[in-house]
C-alpha cells in the first residue's frame, strides 16, 4: 500500500497534534509513551498516552475498510517513515526519555515500536535488538584470538 499525500499529511497533522500536548520545557516530568491505535474497519489513528488517555485522533480515508492481510505492515513501514522525518519536533516534546512510539491494533496489542528515544539515542526500526547475538559472537570470537 503506497501512501497517499492527504495521508501523510494526515499522520504529520496527528504527530504535531501530539507534540502540541507536550510542549517542550525545562522542567520535563511527565513520564509517558505514545500508543497509536489504528482500526483497520474506520480507519481511525487513535493516539493514547500510557493511563489510556486520549492526545488525538484522525481518519486516514485511505484505510478505511482496508481488507488487507497485510494492513498492519504497511502501515507500520508508514508510520515509521513519518516518526523518521519528524524526528526533531518528536524529540522536542516535554516527555521524560527514554519514551517510544508504539502501534497498537484496536484489542491494544502492541505491533511494532515506531521509534524510541532514550537521550542522545534513537532508535528507528523493526527489530531492535537485530543482529545482536551475531554482532555478540562475532565479537567474543575477535576478543578470544
Amino acid at each position: 500500500m503506497k501512501p497517499t499525500e492527504q495521508t501523510i499529511q494526515q499522520i504529520g497533522r496527528s504527530i504535531k497534534k501530539i507534540a502540541q500536548k507536550f510542549p517542550p520545557d525545562e522542567d520535563t516530568s511527565i513520564l509517558t509513551d505514545i500508543h497509536l491505535r489504528v482500526s483497520q474497519d474506520s480507519g481511525e489513528l487513535v493516539a493514547f498516552d500510557d493511563e489510556d488517555r486520549e492526545i488525538t485522533r484522525c481518519v486516514v480515508e485511505q484505510w478505511i475498510d482496508n481488507q488487507d492481510e497485510d494492513f498492519y505492515n504497511h502501515i507500520t513501514a508508514i508510520l515509521r517513515a513519518e516518526t523518521k522525518r519528524m524526528s526533531n519536533t518528536i524529540d522536542n516534546m516535554g516527555i521524560m526519555k527514554p519514551f517510544s512510539i508504539v502501534l497498537e491494533d484496536e484489542d491494544q496489542t502492541a505491533i511494532a515500536d515506531l521509534y524510541l528515544a532514550d537521550d542522545d539515542t534513537i532508535i528507528l526500526g523493526d527489530d531492535l535488538m537485530q543482529g545482536l547475538d551475531q554482532d555478540l559472537d562475532n565479537f567474543f570470537e575477535q576478543l578470544m584470538k
